[in-house]
């Protein structure tokens, strides 16, 4: 049968927002000024204030923003990066498009982010490198342990990069992510807590020096135009998406705390089920980007779900050590991926938007809870 609840919806997060969306494009092609305007000094403005750093800068998309920053912290050639597995493909990416070389840890089993444990082994197993830099990934809109992280590449003079694709308005001891690294990237795929209408990203600092390097990069290490000081590249959000952005961001609290809601109406429903593991919130405040539950019976209920309307997707099925494009050539940090592995062969993302009823989500658990009971009675 057809999906009736689906697991993300963005259609209905430019429909709940349309009239001002469609005013704010069309002030953007009336106004003729179409590549890094003011609509993107606007948002880079209002974006900063909101995270409470100093500097935003507008780039094409998420993986732009990892490699820039890389690159604007001098992280290049005979580098070494340390990141999670257990993540989107392109935080890795990013690393090898500035020539620097990943070195993989494992994660937490609760919170499924990076173990600070395993950061601070891996970089005292790798004093023939030269590791550079951390980028600790806040997966699903779960904060990773920025404290200790933040401590551990203190005491070894090491950048820390915040991957905060997913983690949009989350936040670790009441600061936002994003405010704790000397830089954070940020994507704006259509499906994440703040969105465009296409592709876009953002770097972070409060770093003046940092962001004005980022700046140069983003448009072909311009800083008077035609002049290049740096070899850059060409990766500049667009007007149009940063108006988008702009509607948006006004309504990003209010969208986290309806994703709340739905995740305390998940946990109250499903708590009793033995049969899946529901997400840790840890000691951050979760966005939940992703409600994600865990089974070792995983594409069994993926499929009973589908057979019901309830579409799911996976985040991620395969660790990126473990991808044909990187397996046996990525270095993996003492102790192993165990966890990361494990994690991929069980994550299940169910339904999480804010334009998802209650009543929607009630039946996800029904129909969970029925297939609970059906493997059970077998």
């Amino acid at each position: 049968m057809p999906d009736t609840i689906l697991q993300c919806n963005p259609r209905a997060d430019y429909l709940a927002h349309k009239r001002e969306i469609d005013a704010a494009i069309e002030g953007v092609l009336e106004a003729g000024s179409y590549v890094l305007g003011q609509q993107v000094a606007a948002f880079e403005q209002e974006f900063s204030a909101y995270l409470g750093v100093g500097h935003a800068v507008g780039v094409g998309n998420g993986t732009d923003a990892l490699h820039l920053a890389l690159r604007a912290c001098g992280v290049g050639r005979g580098d070494a990066v340390i990141t999670v597995s257990h993540t989107a493909v392109a935080t890795v990416a990013a690393i090898e498009l500035v020539a620097a070389e990943p070195i993989l840890v494992d994660i937490d089993s609760i919170t499924l982010t990076m173990d600070p444990n395993r950061l601070e082994a891996a970089i005292k197993n790798s004093r023939r490198r030269r590791v550079k830099a951390v980028i600790p990934v806040h997966l699903y809109g779960q904060p990773a342990d920025l404290s200790a992280i933040l401590e551990i590449a203190k005491r070894y003079d090491l950048y820390v990069i915040e991957d905060c694709a997913q983690s949009h308005g989350a936040s670790w001891e009441g600061r936002k992510t994003g405010a704790w690294g000397h830089m954070a990237t940020f994507s704006f795929y259509p499906t994440k807590n703040l969105a465009a209408l296409g592709d876009g990203g953002a770097i972070v600092t409060n770093d003046l020096s940092l962001a004005d390097k980022s700046r140069q990069l983003r448009e072909y290490g311009w800083r008077d135009r035609y002049v290049s000081l740096l070899p850059g590249l060409n990766s500049r959000l667009d007007e149009l998406q940063a108006a988008v952005l702009r509607v948006k961001l006004r309504y990003l609290d209010a969208a986290n705390l309806r994703r709340q809601a739905l995740a305390r109406l998940y946990d109250c429903s499903l708590q009793a089920q033995k049969s899946v593991q529901t997400p840790s919130c840890g000691k951050g405040l979760h966005v939940y980007h992703q409600y994600v539950v865990r089974s070792p019976e995983r594409q069994s209920l993926k499929s009973y779900l589908q057979s019901n309307g309830i579409s799911t997707l996976i985040h991620y099925p395969v660790p990126v050590h473990l991808q044909p494009a990187y397996k046996d050539r990525l270095t993996i940090g003492i102790g192993g991926l165990g966890r990361s592995e494990e994690a991929c062969q069980k994550v299940l993302s169910l339904p999480m938007h804010p334009h998802l009823a209650d009543h929607e989500s009630l039946e996800v658990c029904e129909m969970l809870k029925r297939w609970a009971g059906s493997r059970e009675n077998n």
